[in-house]
């Protein structure tokens, strides 16, 4: 409202003459213009209610009289309430798109494929429990074979040690069984060494007083040739009868001999009337081959050979 200035003294208080109003009037039109189109926009945006806005025009056509006093002041315009602030625009939900059930012939393919995948996994699984089985298998086959080569090189072993053993025993027993040999053959060696010696020194005397065991067919027999056939005999004859028969009961026996001293044939030419000293007597004839040869390497090819009973005391 135009503020009223006070007359000359003794005048009526008259109104002052109105400034342009256009540029009121195109403000109150910009107002008005950009309410109405928050307002088309809020409610094109969402279906909220509108909100009221009130608006005061004044009508500067009206003039009013002044009282004298001096006027109010004039109200203060009320200032335009904020606009409210928008809501975020709500996004629409995806309309869920409904499938069409499947047709009988859907179903069908779609079990099969279910079962035909059942059983690809089903063979696959047994595939694979077959290999796992073969697999445990060739490791079992594979520590038999090593389980096996283990035992057969034990028992190789084991065969090795036994048999090392028991030729050192073979070998230890053959050793002191050639011992013993040799020491038997000194002994034996020794004690028809010693029989010889007493024989000899027996047949000596013998020869003296009237005959031998042994006589060569020959014109002069060698003492010392004679003496040994006879103790080489009578070593290897073995009696175990009576020798106290009365009589002196004596077998008479013809050899034939080769070149080696070795006995062709033995003949009882005449027996002692005792069966068991006649054989006795001629087993140790052939036990004796080969018989002793004489210095010169040479033998008596036929011999005659008695022997008495008492002979064998």
């Amino acid at each position: 409202m135009p503020a009223l200035t006070p007359a000359a003294a003794g005048a009526p208080y008259s109104v002052p003459p109105e400034p342009s109003r256009l540029p009121a009037f195109l403000l109150a039109v910009a107002v008005h213009a950009v309410l109405v189109g928050f307002l088309w926009f809020g409610i094109s945006w969402q279906n909220n209610e509108p909100v009221a806005v009130e608006a005061e025009v004044w009508d500067m056509s009206v003039q009013t009289a002044a009282a004298p006093e001096l006027p109010p002041p004039p109200a203060p315009e009320p200032e335009p309430r904020p606009e409210p602030t928008p809501p975020p625009p709500r996004v629409a939900e995806p309309i869920p798109i409904e499938r069409p059930a499947p047709t009988p012939p859907d179903i069908n393919l779609q079990r099969e494929k279910e079962l035909k995948e059942k059983a690809r996994k089903q063979e696959l699984a047994e595939k694979r429990e077959l290999e796992r089985k073969e697999e445990a298998r060739k490791e079992l086959a594979e520590q038999k074979k090593r389980d096996e080569a283990e035992r057969k090189e034990l028992a190789n072993k084991e065969a090795d040690d036994k048999k090392k053993l028991e030729k050192q025993a073979a070998d230890k027993k053959l050793a002191a069984d050639k011992a013993a040999k040799d020491k038997a053959e000194k002994a034996e060696a020794a004690k028809l060494a010693k029989f010889r010696d007493e024989e000899m020194k027996r047949m000596a005397g013998a020869m003296g007083s009237g005959g031998s065991a042994v006589k060569s067919t020959a014109p002069k027999a060698d003492a010392g040739y004679v003496a040994a056939i006879t103790a080489a005999i009578k070593s290897a004859t073995a009696y175990a009868g009576s020798t106290t028969m009365p009589g002196n009961p004596k077998a008479v026996f013809k050899v034939d001999q080769l070149p080696t001293g070795e006995i062709m044939s033995v003949r009882l030419v005449k027996s002692s009337g005792v069966p068991e000293f006649d054989r006795a007597v001629q087993n140790g004839i052939k036990n004796a081959s080969p018989l002793p040869k004489k210095k010169d390497g040479t033998v008596e090819r036929t011999l005659d050979v008695n022997f008495s009973m008492k002979d064998y005391d």
